[in-house]
């Protein structure tokens, strides 16, 4: 989620460089974290008709694998060069510096909404907001929740995500310690940690004193997601290459998600439905009976329809990555870079964009109303916090000490021409006092 790095789009750059050139932002990376940042938002905000259309209708990967597979690759370019260059203690402490960021990021934005959905209580008529987020036991018993949500005990469904990453990234300083070994050993820690967690059924508790709630992302199944993107960055495992087959593979895989997943695909064509409800049958074990298309654990379904989805990503813009850098995807490329405002933003602002609905209606110009401008806000933000980080008070300090500096010359200037003034003059004498002609100064 952090956006203040240069990301490298063609490996120039080596393990051991100690001392890396300016790199270029890949504009794939930053794309498709904005589309992420954007579908996010909108399937967030309730009753939103507008998320019929998000890729989680049409398979079983969603934005959650865009955006946690884009963030491997991103934390790979924003920490990885550190381990290395800076040493294996400093990378880490980096790592932990970030996910405190991420931490005090959660809290804010747990009580943000918190504060919201009470204070709209107090005036809905209608509408629970409290129970639509299951926050009623932190408003019942505000005390032991605010020690679950300090500790990450108390992890309500809405607020999943930001967790799952800072436990992801605590693993980061292991992965890279087993890497300096030898990679293998780093590729086989993140299988064995998922295939481990998968068999054995590791969980985190995500309510004080109930066993029962538990964490909606498990971190110790999606870091293979998230590692996979990483070692890919890093240069550890190699992307395969674009071939024939391997798109119709891809694209083969696609489908069948497609067709297995969606259901209203098939309605009009009745005559096929059996076929469906084969299909359907056999996916409810996959996905139910083995997990492979479990989202708390994360399915190894889903882990395939991912990568197969991200292979024709790349297929497509194999050679035609400067078309992202076109001024219509600017917006989308500038929401990728700041990441982590915008994610924080967007959970709060849907929120809000539901109540608005509630009070305006779901029609169709309110729903496009409230989604187009909850965007637009999403990029207005990204942009202002772009410009922030580009510290625009030391260009001003710059022009002013560069304003003093000039003044302070013309002001040694005007002394000196006045004191060469003055020395042809004759000497001064004040006689009152009886004293001795004084040189003029």
């Amino acid at each position: 989620m952090n956006s203040g790095e240069h990301h490298s789009s063609g490996g120039q750059q080596t393990e051991a460089a100690h001392h890396p050139v300016r790199r270029i932002r890949d504009p794939r990376l930053d794309f498709f974290r904005g589309i992420a940042m954007l579908i996010i938002f909108i399937a967030h905000v309730p009753w939103n008709h507008w998320a019929n259309f998000i890729p989680a209708r049409f398979g079983p990967s969603d934005a959650t694998e865009m955006f946690v597979f884009c963030s491997g690759f991103a934390a790979a370019i924003a920490f990885g060069g550190t381990f290395i260059r800076a040493g294996f203690w400093m990378g880490t402490a980096r790592v932990v510096y970030r996910v405190f960021t991420l931490y005090i990021a959660h809290i804010m934005m747990f009580l943000s909404i918190a504060v919201a959905v009470y204070v709209a209580n107090l005036y809905a008529v209608e509408e629970d907001y409290v129970s639509s987020l299951a926050l009623n036991p932190f408003f019942e018993n505000p005390g032991q929740q605010l020690v679950g949500l300090f500790t990450l005990t108390y992890v309500p469904n809405y607020f999943d995500i930001m967790p799952m990453y800072i436990g992801v990234l605590l693993m980061m300083p292991l992965v890279v310690l087993a890497q300096r070994v030898h990679t293998g050993l780093a590729i086989a820690f993140v299988l064995g940690l998922y295939v481990l967690q998968f068999n054995q059924q590791w969980d985190l508790p995500a309510a004080p004193f109930n066993d029962e709630l538990v964490w909606f992302f498990n971190p110790l199944g999606w870091q293979l997601l998230f590692f996979t993107g990483f070692a890919l960055s890093r240069k550890w495992i190699t992307a395969p290459p674009v071939t024939r087959p391997l798109v119709i593979t891809a694209l083969a895989i696609v489908v069948l998600g497609f067709l297995v997943w969606n259901r209203a695909a098939w309605k009009a064509f009745p005559e096929v439905m059996v076929l469906y409800d084969v299909l359907s049958d056999s996916g409810a074990y996959i996905g139910l009976d083995l997990g492979l298309l479990g989202k708390t654990d994360f399915g190894f379904g889903r882990y395939i329809h991912f990568m197969a989805l991200a292979y024709l990503a790349v297929a497509m813009l194999k050679g035609r990555e400067s078309f992202l850098y076109a001024p219509i995807f600017n917006p989308i490329r500038k929401v990728g870079q700041q990441a982590l405002v915008t994610f924080v933003v967007s959970m709060f602002l849907s929120r809000i964009a539901g109540m608005i609905l509630d009070v305006i209606g779901r029609d169709g110009w309110q729903l496009t109303l409230v989604n187009l401008g909850g965007m637009g806000i999403l990029v207005g933000v990204a942009y202002f916090i772009g410009w922030y980080k580009t510290q625009p008070w030391r260009a001003v300090d710059r022009h002013v000490n560069s304003a003093q500096a000039s003044a302070h010359r013309v002001g040694k200037a005007s002394v000196f021409e006045s004191v060469q003034g003055k020395a042809g003059d004759k000497p001064q004498t004040d006689f009152s006092q009886g004293a001795r002609p004084v040189p003029a100064e």
